[in-house]
């Protein structure tokens, strides 16, 4: 062979070794990039040519797929329509998905390696390849509270509410207003699927938000049980030890003072904490928050979760937060849940529940069971704590649970007794700028000696006059219905 022939044969074999290694790389590392790519019609095509999974509440389909005689064999509905929008989400050709269908897809799809059996039996047997089911923990009758309760706030409110139930970590309900009609947006006809999301994605409003796990807000006073927690198990304190309840606390290094709401004393210059709990008095809770470290006051809160990311089945979660504070003004305003505090209201609810549980804070989880499309049970949900150690001590969260049972009722959470039934509560009202109303937050658990139910409600924006926001009087009733719902 001379030698332009075996130069030219050479670089033959370079190129070929190249496009094999290049067609290894595509085709098996980069494989999963490209099935993802949000314009790769082809993958989003397949998607439409099978049936996919439903996503269901007990027996109930809330998301499911129907046969369809446009230009695409399936057609994605919702029957559990706008109450349950903000946890399926929806599946659409243009705009992706979002929520359980986006977080679960790989088993709605039927792609999912746990069915990887069932795909191989319908290829053998030569039926209609079918996704994976997702049963969810949400229990209907608390969940029907939370929407009702909350849609019955006005039209324009942005709110929402979630329960988890204490022992597990099921999350039993999760609503959020406004909320949108998800047929709408996943409709085969692009065009209209196209104006109704433009529609959403423009309104002000944020209907496409789940509020439950998107939304992080300054807390209020519902953080007070942080402050509390941490009061008890760092400084010995217990629910009849005395604190301080003057009318101003003096804020050091500010020309400021830290009040009362109604701008009086909380009973006293000293006072019980307990009742500093039951009338929530910013003057006790901003003392604490001085005397104890920022390091403790930090550590308790991400016992309870805070700063953590503790939610696989649904996103993307807002992270709660506890950031460190510049001295003791900060420290102060922090512990009654302001300053630079944020929480979901998922995260308030596992701070309830965490109490509810003996101070173990477990995992929240939405799906509770996964099952091929013949039912056999491929995966189920687990149990598990956030962390290695409880957030506070047995002894702790008996003392806390009293004293929300003494603040329905005897103190500001009066709204949320249930006759019959012990009622641990806190309310919270986060100020916000002076242009803007400020936030109404509720939290509980019942029933109190053997808990069943914890639930938060937030309430961002609704048409109440300033004067008339108050986590009692906004929440308070709403998480009454849904602890009601619960345990009936």
């Amino acid at each position: 062979m001379n030698r332009p022939i075996r130069t030219l044969s050479v670089g033959c074999l370079i190129l070929f070794v190249a496009l094999m290694l290049n067609v290894t790389y595509v085709q098996f590392f980069k494989a999963s990039w490209y099935n993802n790519r949000a314009d790769n019609r082809r993958v989003t095509e397949e998607a439409y040519s099978q049936q996919r999974g439903d996503i269901l509440v007990g027996k109930r389909a809330i998301a499911t797929s129907k046969p369809s005689d446009d230009t695409f064999e399936w057609q994605r509905t919702y029957p559990g329509g706008k109450k349950y929008a903000p946890i399926t989400g929806f599946m659409s050709f243009s705009y992706g998905q979002t929520g359980i269908e986006r977080s679960q897809d790989s088993v709605l799809s039927g792609k999912d390696n746990k069915l990887f059996t069932n795909r191989l039996v319908d290829l053998v047997t030569n039926s209609e390849p079918a996704g994976g089911n997702v049963e969810l923990t949400i229990n209907p009758k608390v969940q029907d509270a939370a929407y009702e309760g909350l849609t019955a706030l006005g039209e324009d409110v942005q709110a929402a509410a979630v329960a988890i139930e204490p022992k597990t970590g099921k999350i039993l309900a999760m609503a959020s207003t406004p909320t949108y009609n998800p047929d709408r947006v996943a409709t085969n006809d692009q065009s209209a699927a196209q104006k109704s999301y433009n529609q959403l994605s423009k309104d002000d409003n944020e209907p496409l938000l789940n509020r439950s796990i998107q939304t992080a807000l300054p807390p209020g006073s519902t953080f007070k049980l942080v402050t509390a927690a941490a009061a008890i198990e760092n400084l010995g304190m217990d629910g009849d030890s005395k604190v301080y309840g003057g009318a101003s606390l003096d804020l050091p290094g500010t020309d400021t003072d830290l009040p009362n709401l109604n701008g009086t004393s909380c009973g006293g210059e000293q006072i019980t904490l307990t009742r500093a709990l039951e009338v929530s008095c910013n003057t006790a809770f901003g003392s604490l928050g001085m005397e104890l470290s920022d390091e403790e006051m930090q550590e308790q809160a991400e016992g309870f979760g805070f700063g953590q990311d503790y939610l696989d089945d649904i996103g993307p979660l807002a992270k709660s937060q506890y950031p460190a504070n510049d001295g003791k003004a900060e420290q102060a305003r922090a512990a009654i849940g302001q300053q630079s505090v944020i929480a979901t209201p998922l995260q308030m609810a596992m701070v309830s529940a965490g109490i509810a549980n003996g101070g173990e804070v477990m995992k929240p989880y939405l799906v509770d069971r996964v099952t091929s499309s013949s039912l056999d049970v491929i995966d189920q949900g687990n149990p598990t704590t956030i962390d290695n150690q409880p957030a506070v001590s047995q002894d702790t969260a008996e003392i806390l649970t009293q004293m929300m049972v003494s603040t329905v009722d005897n103190g500001t959470a009066e709204a949320a007794a249930i006759d019959g039934v012990s009622v641990a509560g806190k309310t919270g009202t986060a100020q916000t700028t002076p242009d803007k109303p400020p936030y109404a937050w509720f939290t509980s658990f019942a029933p109190a000696e053997n808990p069943s139910i914890a639930v938060a409600v937030m309430v961002q924006k609704s048409g109440t006059e300033r004067s008339e926001i108050a986590g009692g009087r906004l929440g308070g009733p709403i998480a009454k219905a849904m602890m009601e719902a619960a345990i009936s």
